[in-house]
């Protein structure tokens, strides 16, 4: 993810980064590039996920420590990776999507509020989100079936003594697919859209305004000390230009912080969320869907507002090191992709 917040004072556009906008882009090569990029960061974080969602379909709290070795001791490094051929086909389209949106919603938007007279700092947090909702609400479209298929395969070889409201019945993705289409019909797939969009887009556009602000904080207080001389200065009333590394310093920290934010806000969402694309209910002896207000009760029940944090660390921790693994992967993909142009144009 590129969460720059730099713009050209003298611009009607919001340039992210500063020097390459949405038009100076090779669109093909920005996707495939993206999202070979993107599969890579997702192969490194995708334990975390397994952790988060096994912690937050337990009926009784379960450590991270104590879920990572019970799934080394019962199925091995192979338990961590349980989905992710599933969740990484659905990477391509997704990530085409939200990248699509996050730009054109972006760029849109930060240039109609300077044109309508918003300060520069409002309209870039305004624009990110935007941007945040839009890309958020876009990617659902393909992510939220293949949230359904990747986290009921992530729950299976769990063992009944720890998760026994989980069916294990799928083989892999295919028959999970397969058997949810046919039990269930598309609706199945779309188990929790409508709780998705609200847990994601409100966390996105939390995660993109906080990052522009805690950014653009850390940057103007310490900008003219982790500078070097230079003429062509980027940081007005300073004369400084910002060393690179700093800089990529400062943008991680921020994304820590944004990650942390929306965590902590957007959790209880997520847990609801994942229950009801995972957990099943029971009803005159059949399986039946979970409603919003039954998943809601079981969570109050198991442990009132504690129950919905469950997984809140390896949440956290996925989180905060996507996003600063994104800062530097979307910057540089974002250069890989420029067109053959002066990118001081607009």
């Amino acid at each position: 993810m590129s969460l720059g917040t730099a713009e050209d004072d003298s611009a009607s556009e919001i340039h992210i980064p500063p020097d390459i906008d949405w038009h100076m882009l090779d669109k093909s090569k920005f996707f495939l590039l993206g999202a070979a990029l993107f599969s890579g960061v997702s192969a490194v974080l995708y334990p975390a996920v397994v952790l988060k969602t096994r912690q937050q379909v337990s009926p009784t709290p379960i450590s991270s420590l104590k879920m990572t070795l019970s799934i080394m001791r019962h199925e091995g490094v192979r338990g961590f990776y349980r989905g992710f051929g599933t969740s990484l086909m659905g990477t391509v389209p997704a990530r085409a999507l939200y990248m699509g949106a996050l730009e054109v919603t972006k760029s849109g938007v930060g240039s109609a509020t300077i044109r309508l007279g918003f300060s520069d700092t409002t309209a870039v947090a305004i624009a990110n989100a935007a941007a945040g909702l839009s890309s958020a609400m876009a990617a659902q479209l393909v992510w939220t079936p293949i949230d359904v298929v990747s986290q009921r395969l992530m729950v299976q070889g769990c063992g009944k003594n720890l998760l026994p409201n989980v069916n294990c019945r799928y083989s892999n993705g295919i028959d999970a697919f397969r058997k949810i289409l046919y039990s269930d019909g598309p609706r199945g797939l779309y188990r929790g859209f409508g709780i998705s969009i609200v847990a994601h887009a409100p966390s996105n556009a939390i995660w993109w305004t906080s990052y522009s602000m805690a950014n653009r904080f850390i940057s103007d207080s310490i900008g003219c000390y982790m500078t070097k001389k230079d003429e062509s200065s980027v940081l007005p009333g300073c004369g400084f230009r910002p060393i690179s590394m700093s800089m990529l310093g400062v943008q991680g920290v921020s994304a820590a912080i944004a990650s942390g934010i929306s965590a902590l806000v957007t959790m209880p969402l997520d847990t609801v969320k994942t229950r009801l694309q995972v957990l099943d209910g029971e009803e005159n002896g059949r399986r039946k869907p979970l409603t919003i207000m039954q998943t809601v009760r079981n969570l109050v029940k198991e442990g009132g507002l504690s129950a919905c944090y469950r997984g809140l660390g390896p949440r956290w921790a996925s989180m905060s090191f996507s996003a600063t693994t994104m800062v530097t992967t979307y910057e540089f993909l974002k250069r890989l992709s420029a067109k053959n142009q002066e990118c001081s144009t607009s």
